[in-house]
């Protein structure tokens, strides 16, 4: 028995590409925070079911560095986009002005969201995610590498205990 890393990123075999995936349609989307189902659908196009908005839900609970849930538990954005102000019109994808943002009415206010992220800032969020997995693998290298000198040991020290037990 090895004893392994406890990074996410090794979670399965699919969880890197889930987070690119997943830094690539939240950093771009009008909107920069949804639904959990609505996720689903717009990042692996699956139907709005529960399997599937479970699937990201658990990406994202599990991956805060890049990922946050709304105070409800129902919602989830990616950290970056939430550090800008809502002023981003999803009708005219374009950031609105302050004297344009006060003559919006209520509808018009409820279209507003944060800006997307640049090509420049998603390609950052890649890097950092794939960088993050790299050191999961190595750590988990690490640990299988000291297991077999320490297993090993163990077998000594337990030999030695048989040896003495038996020689009573």
């Amino acid at each position: 028995m090895t004893v392994t890393s406890k990074s996410q990123y090794l979670e399965n075999d699919y969880r890197l590409g889930d987070v690119i995936a997943a830094i690539q349609v939240m950093g771009s989307y009008s909107f920069y925070k949804l639904t959990y189902e609505k996720w689903a659908h717009r990042i692996s196009g699956e139907d709005r079911d529960e399997k599937g908005a479970s699937h990201w839900k658990k990406v994202f609970e599990e991956h805060p560095e890049f990922f946050r849930l709304d105070t409800t538990g129902q919602k989830a954005s990616l950290v970056w986009r939430r550090s800008y102000r809502r002023i981003y019109s999803v009708d005219q994808q374009k950031e609105l002005e302050a004297s344009e943002i006060s003559t919006l009415d209520d509808k018009g206010k409820n279209r507003l969201s944060r800006s997307p992220l640049t090509g420049e800032e998603i390609s950052i969020l890649i890097n950092t995610a794939i960088n993050l997995h790299t050191r999961a693998i190595e750590q988990n290298k690490e640990h299988r590498f000291l297991s077999v000198p320490l297993f090993g040991l163990l077998g000594v020290v337990l030999g030695a205990a048989m040896g003495v037990l038996v020689n009573k």
